[in-house]
């Protein structure tokens, strides 16, 4: 039987919230007594269990603060679940914050070495995707300036260009298929329906309904961090949508 590429189990991510910032005087006096700060614990997500399979695009949806980009973090690996396992089996190409990696005083030449190098690309084969990385990015001589010159759409199109020469197993979006102008959101598009023609896993996370039923087969929807509903995309969008009206309408 087929393993799925990604598998988390009863995953639970708590964040500490203090109250009041620490004064120094204070939390001296706080430590001599050895009194707890005073702090709120935020669960952020709650026992969300799921499974995706190779081959299958997913896209996850809801509310602003529902846990999306929390649980898209623990799936990425750039942070870890308070309880709960999270299994991923292949490649990432994370389209998070395009442009996250870069150093802002390095050329754009040299942050695609060093981003394609975080990706786990080796020089030689960053090198013999270069030409296609500055191509495909359409920043011209812009290549050779420091990063803090870009603009944050330069930086966003340099990001997509490295990603889409990294050819991963498994492709994490957030929010991010609104880069540039007209002509380079269809490249973008052309670019992610090719990963997803090749077989790749495509784990979208959007407030976009359209790109999530263009994109994906199943959908998982969070609600204040508990999976609400999971199944197939369109149905999944439509209890969402018929509960978000439910609410306004209240």
């Amino acid at each position: 039987m087929t393993a799925p590429v990604i598998k988390l189990t009863n995953v639970c991510k708590s964040y500490r919230l203090y109250k009041q910032r620490p004064f120094l005087a204070r939390e001296f006096f706080r430590m001599l007594l050895q009194r707890p700060s005073a702090v709120d614990v935020h669960h952020a997500l709650t026992d969300v269990s799921f499974e995706v399979m190779p081959g299958e695009s997913v896209g996850v949806l809801g509310r602003n603060g529902a846990g999306k980009s929390t649980l898209l973090s623990l799936v990425a690996k750039t942070s870890y679940p308070t309880s709960g396992t999270v299994e991923v089996h292949g490649s990432m190409g994370p389209l998070l914050e395009l442009g996250a990696g870069f150093h802002p005083d390095l050329s754009g030449h040299e942050n695609v070495f060093l981003n394609a190098a975080i990706l786990g690309l080796t020089r030689s084969e960053i090198e013999d995707r270069f030409d296609a990385i500055a191509d495909f990015a359409e920043i011209g001589e812009f290549m050779d300036a420091p990063l803090h010159c870009y603009s944050t759409g330069m930086r966003a199109r340099l990001g997509f260009a490295v990603i889409a020469q990294v050819d991963p197993d498994i492709v994490l979006i957030d929010e991010i298929l609104a880069v540039g102008d007209a002509q380079f959101q269809a490249k973008c598009n052309k670019t992610i329906s090719g990963f997803k023609e090749a077989g790749k896993n495509l784990f979208l996370v959007s407030h976009n309904m359209s790109d999530i039923s263009r994109l994906c087969e199943r959908a998982i929807w969070l609600e204040r961090g508990r999976v609400a509903g999971a199944g197939p995309t369109d149905e999944v969008i439509s209890n969402y949508m018929e509960y978000t009206r439910g609410l306004s309408v209240g």
